[in-house]
């Protein structure tokens, strides 16, 4: 079977397992688990086959004319290089683990065949964008993958949680996606194609003639897909959704795909200095943003998907500086560790029965509870931290020193203030993502909130995937620097002394801080009454309404939802934890400049449709109905009336004849 076969299989099946999982879920349940799981699992290995078989050598290019046009053909093409290849076994990968894993996590879920369908559904066409060749055919893809979030962030639609961020999702997505659209067509426009081939070489001989507008029409949907500032708001509120649905999304599909779609069009990018620098302003800005944010969130899932709005940052901000390698690499290390913090954390979230007890003040005891959740979350958040040798650690260290690369002037295609921007913004970044994930570990496993009832062990199919993406969280990024050079243009993987240096040292910086203020906080919360009630749930609960009335705070009905004082985000953040633990009121901010706006506009058109434009209307038609009723009125059916009427007619008619006789 030829390379080309096998790779247009690779897609196909999934879509195919969706297909008969909404056709059969219903008639014949037996089948949907089979359905959900096989699909994958043969794509893994098909995409296996098809990477090994790649090599990281000549590029895989077949193409087929879908439908004439007229002007631009539309082509069913492959385009599979060496990062096609192992984007594609990371997302089937993730997407097998995410299936198998489901089927315990939702196991009593009533909807859990449609949810297995869209999630096979979300998988094949993130696989659509990443072998396609085709720019409408990828977009094909990247649509889908938009409306299979609505649904999946939906799942819970009983809840109006799940309703709105389901909708958010949609909306913020598409406000990118239109100028993205735009920027396709005028790229297709220059070039005449809509072939990735056949751009590129129009780049490379400078027949684009506006690169830099058609490079930030193109961010903009990067930005929504990928939640980069300003159009990241939407993820943190997609946690609504299942958590293996959360784990497939910032792992592998939807939100890798921006960042996947400009490493392929990375030299168009390059083309235009203003739109790198663009780039790596709003990489700068998503990192140390997110990475503040995610110290400030109670929720254990916001924390992780601010997280991953941060780790995007640092793929952005490798293509800001013109690496594609390090931004494919971080890509690659950060599904595997993200996936797994995702599914850990449902892991704990099942443990506590309920995925409202998400909140890590309320957490404790868990370490002994769900020993295999603590060790592998353990393994990953370290390589979140970047702490050698987790595979965190290479994958981003490939990111700074591409940064301090260009600070040194050692390239032509990116202004040397990207360079600075990407790794001041980086190396800010690496103490805070060590900070959040330090103070994560802590609220989780040694907190001390108020202990959950035991819902018992958690199913096999759960615990098993964690150890299976344990490996590559600790393994990866280690075997691929020496390994895989060849599938990343041949690029030297092997991590920088000076950034290393930098980094490590900024990391340990502050993990030891934070755990320094946990500590402080531990020790001032054990002599306050408010923390002793937090530590100690049977306690009085009076004690803290007298605190409250004492210093003028208001009191907590329920003490388990009361601020933890050990908190050390609270410590390291001081005034900015509110602000920060609020996403910086940019909601807030963009309900005042767009939301309310568009609203009283709204209801402008409405008052001027109903009061103005149905007025006219309601009026030209009162005329005739009046004349009507006039008529009607006349049309009494009593003969001696209308013999009467003509009479008086005939003598009216006399009279104004004789008058104009008589003047005459």
């Amino acid at each position: 079977m030829t390379t080309t076969t096998l790779a247009v299989l690779v897609p196909l099946l999934p879509f195919l397992g969706a297909a008969a999982g909404l056709l059969l879920g219903r008639t014949a349940p037996g089948f949907v688990r089979p359905l959900a799981v096989l699909p994958p699992l043969a794509s893994l290995v098909l995409a296996a086959l098809v990477a090994v078989r790649q090599g990281g050598g000549t590029t895989v290019d077949a193409h087929t004319e879908l439908t004439p046009t007229g002007s631009v053909p539309i082509e069913l093409a492959l385009h599979i290089d060496g990062f096609a290849a192992l984007v594609a076994v990371l997302v089937t990968c993730v997407a097998a683990c995410v299936q198998i894993y489901s089927t315990g996590y939702l196991r009593d879920d009533p909807r859990y065949p449609s949810y297995a369908a869209l999630v096979s559904l979300f998988t094949s066409a993130m696989l659509l964008v990443v072998y396609s060749g085709d720019l409408i055919v990828l977009l094909v893809g990247w649509e889908v993958m938009g409306i299979c979030s609505y649904f999946l962030v939906g799942h819970y639609w009983e809840t109006p949680e799940a309703r709105a961020a389901s909708l958010k999702a949609f909306l913020v997505t598409k406000l990118g996606d239109v100028p993205f659209l735009i920027g396709l067509f005028a790229l297709a426009g220059d070039a005449g194609s809509f072939r990735l081939t056949r751009i590129l070489g129009a780049v490379t001989s400078g027949g684009i003639d506006h690169p830099t507008l058609v490079a930030l029409l193109l961010l903009a949907g990067v930005a929504g897909k990928s939640a980069q500032f300003p159009l990241h708001t939407w993820l943190p509120d997609a946690m609504a959704g299942p958590t293996p649905v959360s784990a497939l999304i910032h792992a592998a599909t939807m939100v890798a795909a921006g960042v996947y779609f400009i490493a392929r069009l990375l030299p168009l990018f390059e083309a235009s200095r203003a739109a790198m620098v663009v780039l790596a302003v709003m990489a700068a800005v998503t990192m140390a943003g997110s990475a503040l944010a995610a110290l400030a969130q109670d929720d254990i899932k916001r924390v992780l998907a601010y997280s991953t709005v941060g780790q995007l940052g640092y793929m952005t901000g490798a293509l800001a500086v013109g690496d594609r390698g390090a931004a494919v690499f971080h890509l690659l290390a950060h599904g595997a560790f993200k996936a797994l913090l995702f599914l850990a954390a449902g892991v704990v979230i099942h443990a506590a029965g309920t995925n409202s007890l998400a909140a890590m003040s309320r957490m404790r005891g868990l370490r002994d509870r769900v020993p295999d959740a603590y060790w592998t979350m353990t393994v990953a958040l370290l390589a979140l931290a970047a702490i050698p040798p987790f595979s965190g650690f290479f994958s981003k260290e490939s990111v700074l020193g591409a940064a301090e690369h260009v600070t040194r002037g050692h390239t032509g295609h990116t202004p040397g203030a990207a360079g600075w921007i990407v790794l001041v913004s980086g190396l800010l970044t690496a103490l805070l993502t060590a900070a959040y994930a330090t103070r994560l570990w802590l609220l989780a496993f040694r907190g001390r909130g108020a202990e959950a009832p035991d819902h018992g062990r958690q199913p096999l199919s759960m615990t098993v995937v964690l150890w299976v993406l344990a490996i590559p969280s600790l393994a990866l990024g280690g075997l691929a620097y020496r390994v895989l050079p060849d599938w990343f243009d041949g690029r030297d993987l092997t991590p920088s002394l000076l950034t290393s240096i930098l980094g490590t040292g900024l990391a340990l910086v502050g993990g030891l801080l934070t755990y320094g203020a946990w500590q402080r906080g531990t020790a001032l919360a054990a002599r306050s009454p408010l923390g002793a009630v937090a530590a100690h749930p049977e306690a009085d609960a009076g004690l803290v309404e007298a605190e409250a009335i004492a210093t003028h705070r208001p009191a907590y009905g329920d003490v388990a939802s009361a601020p933890d004082p050990a908190d050390p985000g609270r410590l390291l953040l001081g005034p900015l934890h509110r602000p920060a633990a609020a996403g910086f009121h940019l909601d807030a901010l963009y309900e005042a400049l767009f939301v309310r706006p568009v609203r009283a506009g709204a209801s402008l058109v409405r008052f001027l449709d109903r009061e103005v434009v149905d007025t006219y209307v309601r009026g030209a038609a009162a005329l005739p109905r009046l004349l009507g009723a006039a008529v009607r009125r006349a049309q009494t059916g009593n003969v001696q009336t209308y013999v009467s009427a003509l009479l008086a007619g005939t003598v009216v008619l006399a009279v104004a004849v004789l008058l104009v006789a008589t003047g005459a």
